[in-house]
């Protein structure tokens, strides 16, 4: 772990100063070198990805896929989707827009008074092994993520954003990145919060949404694979497939209403299990969303997804 670590920090550094630094030299940005430096590293890992899953993740959907892909152009758009968000794009958005904010608010409770928590320091010795620290964020990360996922469903208002991402009918390793711009800001904001709130520290923050980010990506590729009997204790794709599942996954059976679902889990579906919501059918089914067949237009490209939701969320669409 501390060779891998060391190895990474020697290639963010030669990526800051080679690259990074004298543009910002160059345009009068010197303030931002610090920022820059935390970017390089989200540039770095978001490579780091994009290189597994040109290798790893494409040798799979190749071996064992589960649907020939027939409409390349909205495959298309999942992969400017995920290079937007894989290097960096999205991410500036947020530092300018959003992270401000978030830091001034943080600000403003420690000058109130809330105490600075490290919840990998509750359990003995836990704080002093870096892996055990790492696997307890991640699970609180995971638990929170499958509680906000169940309020994108829940709340109408949030599934006309995130209908973005379930609008995809041709599913593969680029679509978890489809999503409104909005839909990213709200979650961004939250789990930047729970990070200050109980002591991540900045390191583990980029492997734990990194490594989040790599499993979620092979969730959605479009290969016939359910782990086993591993698949009760991390998503597989053919469990997450399942919560894209027509009128099955994320809207509930036909009949019980339009949203619901189950298999809501991002990393380790004992959250489903815990909370009732997990389904293990066999089976392969369409994807996409049940009113999308009655003719109902969810975009196609990037800003027409975008505008689309926007309409939907004031209902003119």
């Amino acid at each position: 772990m501390n060779e891998l670590s060391q190895l990474f920090d020697t290639v963010r550094l030669f990526v800051f100063e080679r690259l990074m630094q004298p543009v910002l030299f160059d345009a009068g940005l010197g303030n931002l070198l610090e920022d820059a430096y935390d970017g390089a590293g989200w540039l770095l890992m978001g490579l780091l990805q994009l290189a597994v899953m040109l290798t790893l993740w494409r040798a799979l959907e190749r071996w064992r896929p589960v649907e020939p892909v027939t409409d390349r152009a909205a495959v298309r758009t999942d992969i400017l989707f995920t290079l937007l968000h894989r290097l960096g794009a999205v991410r500036v958005l947020l530092f300018f827009g959003v992270e401000p904010w978030v830091q001034q608010a943080a600000g403003w409770l420690r000058i109130q008074g809330l105490p600075s928590v490290h919840i990998d320091q509750w359990l003995p010795g836990v704080a002093e092994r870096p892996l055990l620290s790492f696997l307890l964020y991640l699970l609180v990360f995971d638990f929170v993520d499958y509680l906000l996922h169940r309020g994108q469903h829940r709340w109408r208002w949030w599934w006309a954003l995130h209908a973005v991402h379930h609008s995809q009918r041709q599913m593969t390793q680029w679509s978890d990145p489809r999503n409104h711009l909005a839909d990213d800001v709200l979650r961004d904001v939250a789990f930047a919060g729970l990070a200050l709130l109980i002591g991540v520290p900045p390191g583990h923050f980029l492997a734990l949404t990194a490594l989040t980010q790599l499993i979620e990506s092979l969730s959605h590729a479009n290969v016939r694979l359910d782990f086993g009997p591993l698949r009760h204790w991390l998503v597989s794709p053919h469990y997450h497939r399942l919560h894209h599942a027509v009128g099955l996954g994320h809207e509930g059976r036909q009949g019980q209403g339009s949203l619901g679902g189950c298999n809501y889990a991002v990393l380790f579906p004992v959250w489903d299990r815990l909370f009732g919501t997990a389904r293990f059918d066999t089976g392969y089914f369409p994807t996409g969303i049940r009113d999308q067949a009655s003719g109902r237009d969810y975009g196609r490209g990037f800003w027409s997804l975008q505008w689309r939701a926007v309409a939907r969320l004031f209902g003119r669409a």
